[in-house]
């Protein structure tokens, strides 16, 4: 079996091929996607079995899912499916505050919006997470506070780059913590084994043959 990660912010030969060093608004996630589909392309070649693509705002799911042969699972998706068999309602704790409506969004999106109670920013840039030596702490004060003000069950941490503290702050604030890289690196190879992908009946089909010029040109499809 061969799961593909796909960190579209942080990992140098995807910043090098297309895409912004960090996530942190719509024009990042905008310039993400053509490096990830290149990176899905690129393994369809490779034979990939299955996708993860480890960004919160789960950047050019839908795409991705049309090109992969195999299961494409988002990150921020697979964390609040899994917060919400865990409890009855689940808070996310993202970086920044622009952040937070995409996070609702999705939250709507996956039709988990009652179970979503509050999402919160801890204001840390998400290249803070790795250089600031308070991020741990900032973050964990930031899902205690949001525990205090939703009375949630479960808390799932809105950023790749926060997958490091999820142990510590679990073990922190007393509840079930969810780092969205685990659970859908753990989803994918559920899905393959059970023999099941996108379906391609319809809309995730794959995409008609048509050309693309300018910058766009190596995204032409159907040869």
């Amino acid at each position: 079996m061969f799961i593909e990660v796909v960190n579209p912010n942080t990992t140098w030969s995807m910043t090098a091929t297309m895409g912004p060093p960090s996530i942190e608004s719509h024009y990042d996630e905008a310039l993400a996607v053509p490096g990830i589909l290149t990176e899905i392309e690129k393994g369809e070649r490779d034979s990939v079995d299955g996708y993860v693509i480890a960004c919160f705002g789960d950047p050019g799911l839908d795409a991705a899912r049309e090109l992969a042969g195999g299961p494409v699972v988002g990150i921020a998706e697979a964390a609040m499916r899994a917060a919400a068999v865990l409890g009855r309602g689940f808070s996310v704790v993202t970086t920044l505050a622009r952040t937070t409506g995409r996070a609702w969004d999705l939250a709507h999106r996956y039709g988990m919006r009652d179970a979503c109670r509050g999402v919160h920013a801890c204001d840390l840039p998400v290249l803070a997470l790795d250089s600031d030596p308070d991020a741990r702490r900032i973050v964990t004060e930031a899902c205690l506070d949001a525990l205090s003000e939703n009375g949630s069950d479960t808390v799932v941490l809105g950023c790749a780059g926060m997958a490091d503290l999820c142990a510590h702050i679990s073990a922190e604030i007393g509840v079930p913590v969810v780092d969205g890289v685990a659970a859908a690196t753990l989803t994918v190879p559920s899905l393959f084994t059970m023999g099941l992908a996108t379906g391609k009946r319809g809309e995730f089909a794959t995409p008609p043959p048509k050309r693309y010029a300018g910058l766009l040109d190596g995204f032409t499809t159907g040869g």
